[in-house]
């Protein structure tokens, strides 16, 4: 068990995904991590599943730390109760949105300037873990789920030293990499690189509606890496865009030009100049493309693509990876698909350029039928 940076008790106020994973997170440092939660039933699946102990109104608790881990609509309300019941608490949020958070909770403490005063807002930190999944509640938390993922932070003018110091230690216990974000910043970020995608596999997904079977069944990778986080959670969604709502229009204003321009072009496909346009436009986003990080949050970097053939029984992938091991070939992403046809599955492996020739050459000569 590694030493924590916190010292606790922390309490967690909401116990879905996040808030049952720092629970997670946190214990298997030893930490005492209280759990609370609107709902009896999801409080008692993360005390069951390991996150912490239920909160107990007779106990009088002090703790070290406070994670809001609310909905984002009720979030800042949260916090501003936090701060006054907890008086020697460091508290964060983990909304999604920052700026509307901090936005709610300077207008909680104008109303109530005496029992929010600046001291008390000196010890909130917004914060933002960028990790989640598909599935939502207690039953899908992972301790490991922060585990090398950015974790964002995101103090106010108001914030103290020690308030950050705290904040970060939590980031740092949980195994994710800090960055330092104004809340204006974070959101204008967040409504790039999350909320547009979340917004247009929404767009994509939803043509499927009424589209025949027949036809789905042509679907692969392209498709389900387009529209998988089209399966997210709605409700969230609807709260977490209402609220970065200036920031996300002015991205979609851009991506509305784009369609228009995209749309003019194709109702005249064969008109001077327009073939010339699809390929600017495909071009942008390739360049697009080639800015997203690389490895490790790395530069950007070329890898080459190659696709094995392995029979759909257990074993095989385990063992395809064994022997790629034995050349001595880093695997650097890895995919899989399934035949429409045949009782086969394709991975796609990506690989250094340099690797490629030798590895499709030793794993042909081992038996593997590898398509180029």
């Amino acid at each position: 068990m590694n030493p924590s940076h916190l010292c606790g008790p922390v309490l967690v106020l909401g116990s879905g995904l996040l808030g049952a994973s720092i629970g997670l997170g946190l214990r298997a440092h030893g930490l005492d991590v209280v759990l609370s939660d609107p709902s009896p039933s999801a409080q008692a699946v993360a005390v069951d599943i390991g996150a912490g102990r239920a909160f107990d109104t007779a106990e009088a608790l002090s703790p070290e730390l406070v994670v809001v881990a609310a909905p984002p609509d009720v979030t800042a309300n949260v916090v501003a109760a936090a701060l006054v019941r907890y008086p020697s608490a460091v508290v964060v949020d983990i909304a999604s949105v920052k700026g509307s958070v901090l936005a709610e909770i300077q207008a909680i403490a104008a109303l109530d300037s005496m029992a929010l005063d600046a001291v008390a807002l000196a010890r909130y930190v917004g914060t933002h873990p960028m990790a989640g999944r598909e599935r939502s509640g207690p039953v899908a938390a992972r301790g490991e789920l922060f585990n090398s993922m950015p974790w964002v932070l995101c103090p106010s003018e108001a914030s103290s030293a020690h308030a950050i110091k705290v904040a970060h230690s939590l980031a740092i216990d949980l195994d994710a990499v800090v960055f330092r974000f104004t809340p204006d910043e974070h959101d204008g970020a967040v409504a790039l690189v999350s909320h547009l995608p979340q917004v247009m596999a929404s767009l994509v997904a939803s043509r499927l509606q009424e589209t025949p079977s027949h036809a789905l069944s042509l679907a692969g990778n392209g498709l389900r890496d387009t529209t998988r986080i089209a399966a997210s959670d709605p409700t969230l969604w609807v709260q977490i865009l209402g609220a970065n709502a200036p920031k996300l229009l002015a991205i979609m204003e851009g991506v509305r030009t784009d369609l228009d321009r995209l749309i003019n072009t194709l109702s005249a496909p064969t008109a001077p100049g327009a073939r010339l346009d699809l390929a600017q436009l495909m071009a942008e986003g390739n360049a697009g493309e080639s800015r997203i990080p690389g490895k490790h949050g790395g530069p950007a970097q070329h890898y080459s693509w190659l696709t094995v053939l392995v029979d759909d029984k257990p074993g095989q992938i385990a063992k395809l990876l064994t022997e790629i091991g034995e050349i001595g070939v880093n695997v650097e992403d890895l995919r899989l698909d399934h035949s429409a046809g045949l009782q086969v599955g394709m991975v796609e492996l990506s690989v250094l350029p340099s690797r490629r020739v030798a590895l499709v050459d030793e794993l042909t000569e081992r038996g593997w039928k590898v398509i180029q």
